[in-house]
C-alpha cells in the first residue's frame, strides 16, 4: 500500500495539480489537507474518474481534510475527539484494507504567545490521547498530514531563524515527541536519517530555488504498521509545477501481503 500525505493549499487552485499527480504517482491512499472549501465543491466526479473514493470533511475558506483511496473507506471519525465545540475541519479517519488512517491538519499556532498557540497545544494533547487509545487496538494505523511541527534542527534550513516560531518552539516539539514516544515511527526519518530534506518551502525569497525549507509533513506509524514499512520519501515533483502548493507530498509504502 502506497500512502501519501499532501497539503494542497486550496484544492480549487490545485485541482488540476492533484489529478495530474494522482495519474503520475499512482498512490493507493492520499491524505489531503487545507482543501479550503466545503464538501459540495470537492471535485468528486473527477477524483472518482481517476480511480479514487473520497471521505471529505470540508470548511468554507479554511482548513479541510480528505482521504482518497482506490479501495473502499470505512469512515470512523470526522473530527478529532476531545473538544466537542471545536468545529474546525482538521481531522478525518477511516479504515482502508485493514489499515486505519488518520488525516491531520494540525494548527499552525502563530503568533505566539496567544490563543492560536494555546489551541495548537490543546489539539496536540487531544491527538496524543486519541493515538494512545488507538495503540490499544493493535490494528495497523498511520497518522499522517501537515503537523506544522519541525521535529529537529536537521529538519529545517537555518533553525536559528525559527526559535520563536510555533512550529519549532520547545513546547511544540515536546508535544510532538510525546506522541511519537507512545511507540510511533516517523516513516520518513526511519528510512532517511540524513537531514536537509524538506516538504515545505516559503513562496518568498526564492526559498524553493535555494532549497531553504522545512519538514513539517509526517507519517507516524504504530508498530503493526512500522513492521510493514518498506519505503518512504518526499516527492518534490509537484512543487516545481506552475503555481504550486507550498507543500509537496510525503509518502511511504507498507507491505500488507
Amino acid at each position: 500500500m502506497k500512502i501519501a500525505t499532501w497539503n494542497v493549499n486550496s484544492l480549487k487552485a490545485r485541482r488540476d495539480h492533484l489529478l495530474r499527480w494522482l495519474g503520475e504517482f499512482d498512490p493507493d491512499v492520499v491524505l489531503l489537507q487545507e482543501l479550503k472549501g466545503v464538501e459540495d465543491i470537492f471535485p468528486l466526479v473527477e477524483v472518482n474518474a481517476a480511480g479514487y473514493q473520497a471521505a471529505v470533511v470540508g470548511q468554507k475558506t479554511y482548513n479541510g481534510v480528505a482521504i482518497l483511496s482506490k479501495s473502499p473507506i470505512e469512515v470512523t471519525e470526522r473530527r478529532l475527539p476531545g473538544e466537542e465545540e471545536d468545529e474546525q475541519a482538521r481531522y478525518v479517519e477511516g479504515i482502508v484494507d485493514g489499515v486505519r488512517l488518520g488525516c491531520i491538519y494540525l494548527p499552525n499556532g502563530n503568533p505566539t504567545p496567544g490563543d492560536k498557540y494555546d489551541y495548537k497545544i490543546r489539539w496536540m494533547r487531544r491527538l496524543f490521547a486519541h493515538a494512545r487509545e488507538l495503540m490499544k487496538t493493535e490494528q495497523p494505523f498511520v497518522l499522517g498530514g501537515d503537523y506544522n511541527i519541525i521535529p529537529q534542527a536537521q529538519d529545517v534550513y537555518a533553525p536559528e531563524n525559527w526559535t520563536r516560531d510555533a512550529l519549532y518552539l520547545p513546547e511544540s516539539r515536546n508535544a510532538f515527541q510525546c506522541i511519537v514516544n507512545l511507540g510511533l515511527t516517523d516513516a520518513f526519518r526511519a528510512l532517511n536519517p540524513e537531514g536537509g530534506r524538506y516538504s515545505w518551502w516559503d513562496y518568498r525569497a526564492g526559498s524553493w530555488d535555494k532549497d531553504q525549507g522545512c519538514r513539517i509533513d509526517h507519517l507516524l506509524l504504530n508498530p503493526q504498521a512500522a513492521d510493514r514499512l518498506t519505503a518512504s520519501g518526499i516527492d518534490k515533483t509537484p512543487r516545481s509545477w506552475d503555481k504550486p502548493s507550498d507543500h509537496t507530498p510525503v509518502w511511504c509504502e507498507l507491505d500488507l501481503a
